[in-house]
C-alpha cells in the first residue's frame, strides 16, 4: 500500500510515540512483514519476527520493546504495534463503509440486470454484462467483454481485467482473515490491498477470494478456478492455474505458473508450489513444493512414494503376525519385504 511520503519523525508525531534511530527516514509505503519493500512501514510484536523485521527492506518498523535501530532505519516505539500499524492504515485510507454511494454514471456498451450497486470511481469497459443483484465497490476497474453472473459481490479497489467470467454468488475482495490475538478477544488487521484478476479468468460460483491486507492478492491470465474455493489475503496466483472445488488456499502463498490443485486440496500460508506441479485430491500441502511433479497425501509428497506407502499398509496385517513370538521368535520371515 502506498502512502504519501511521510518521515519517522511525522509518524512518530502522529501516533504520539517515541523514536528510535533516523527521524528523517522517509516512509513512501505501509506493509505486513511477508510483503514489505524499502521505503515500507511494517511492525511487529511477536519475538520470533523481531529479527525477520529489523533485517528486512523496511525502513520503519513499529516495535514494542527497546532496541538499537539498524542503519538507515527508523523504529517506532509502540505499546501495541499491531493496533498502531492498523492506525497508520485507516490513517492513509480510510474504510469504506458497505453502504456506500451508489454512482450516477451510465456505462455505455454495458448490459447491466436489476438490483445492480456500483460504487463510485468505478469503471467498466464496453462489452461487459453485469447480473441481477450484483454489488459493485467503488473504485474499481473491469475490462471489456467481462460477464458477472448475477448475485457476486465485488469489493473495493479491485481491478479486473478483460474477457474474465465470474460465476454467481461469488465474492471477490471480501476482508482478509489475519486477526491478533489478546486475553480478551481477536482483534483484525485492516484489508486495505486489492484484488487483482487478470484477462481469460474463470471463477466457479460461490468462490471468495480475500484482498490484500496491504498489498495485492493476484489471479494470473487464463488461470480457471472451480466452485467453492477459497483464495486468502495476499495469495499470488500464476497464469494457466488450475484450481477445483472446495480448495482451500491461506494467505500470503505463491502458486507459480501452470500448477494444478485438485478438489478438497489444503493449503497453509506461506506456502509457495513450483511451476507446473500437480497436487491430487484430498492433499495437504504442509511445505512448499517443487515444480514439475506430481504429490498426493495427507503430507503431500511425490505421488509414487505416498502410493507405496499405502500400498504398504496393506502388508501391515502379515507383519504383525510375523512377530508373534509364539511361532516366529520375534523375527519376520526371510521373504518379507517393506516394498
Amino acid at each position: 500500500m502506498k502512502i504519501p511520503p511521510h518521515t519517522a519523525r511525522e509518524l512518530a508525531d502522529l501516533l504520539g510515540c517515541s523514536l528510535i534511530g533516523d527521524p528523517e527516514v522517509r516512509a513512501t509505503g505501509i506493509n505486513e512483514i511477508h510483503r514489505v519493500e524499502p521505503g515500507d512501514v511494517t511492525f511487529t510484536d511477536v519475538p520470533k519476527y523481531l529479527r525477520k523485521a529489523l533485517e528486512s527492506p523496511a525502513s520503519i518498523i513499529l516495535i514494542n520493546q527497546q532496541v538499537e535501530a539498524p542503519a538507515g532505519k527508523a523504529l517506532l516505539l509502540v505499546p501495541f504495534p499491531f493496533r498502531a500499524f492498523n492506525q497508520l492504515l485507516e490513517h492513509f485510507q480510510a474504510s469504506i463503509p458497505p453502504t456506500f454511494k451508489a454512482t450516477s454514471q451510465r456505462f455505455e456498451g454495458v448490459e447491466i440486470g436489476h438490483n445492480v450497486i456500483i460504487g463510485e470511481g468505478t469503471y467498466i469497459e464496453p462489452g461487459c454484462k453485469i447480473g441481477h443483484n450484483v454489488v459493485i465497490g467503488p473504485h474499481c476497474y473491469i475490462g471489456h467483454h467481462t460477464h458477472i453472473y448475477p448475485n457476486t459481490t465485488i469489493g473495493p479497489y479491485t481491478h479486473i481485467g478483460h474477457h474474465v467470467v465470474i460465476q454467481s454468488g461469488c465474492v471477490i475482495g471480501g476482508e482478509a482473515f489475519y486477526y491478533k490475538r489478546y486475553p480478551d478477544g481477536a482483534e483484525r488487521l485492516l484489508s486495505k490491498g486489492r484484488v487483482v484478476i487478470g484477462d481469460y479468468v474463470e471463477i466457479g460460483a460461490g468462490t471468495t477470494i480475500d484482498r490484500g491486507v496491504t498489498s495485492d492478492t493476484y489471479i494470473g491470465d487464463h488461470t480457471k478456478i472451480d466452485n467453492l474455493v477459497q483464495i486468502g489475503h495476499d495469495t499470488f496466483i500464476g497464469r494457466h492455474c488450475q484450481i477445483a472445488a472446495q480448495v482451500g488456499i491461506a494467505g500470503t502463498c505463491v502458486l507459480e505458473d501452470g500448477v494444478i490443485l485438485w478438489g478438497q486440496v489444503g493449503v497453509p500460508s506461506g506456502i509457495r508450489i513450483g511451476a507446473r506441479s500437480t497436487v491430487l485430491a484430498k492433499s495437504g500441502v504442509l511445505t512448499s513444493l517443487e515444480g514439475g511433479k506430481v504429490y498426493f497425501g495427507f503430507i503431500a509428497k511425490e505421488v509414487k512414494k505416498a502410493w507405496r506407502e499405502i500400498a504398504s499398509m496393506g502388508r501391515l496385517p502379515r507383519l504383525l503376525r510375523s512377530l508373534d513370538t509364539s511361532s516366529n521368535n520375534g523375527h519376520l520371515p526371510e521373504d518379507f519385504s517393506y516394498s
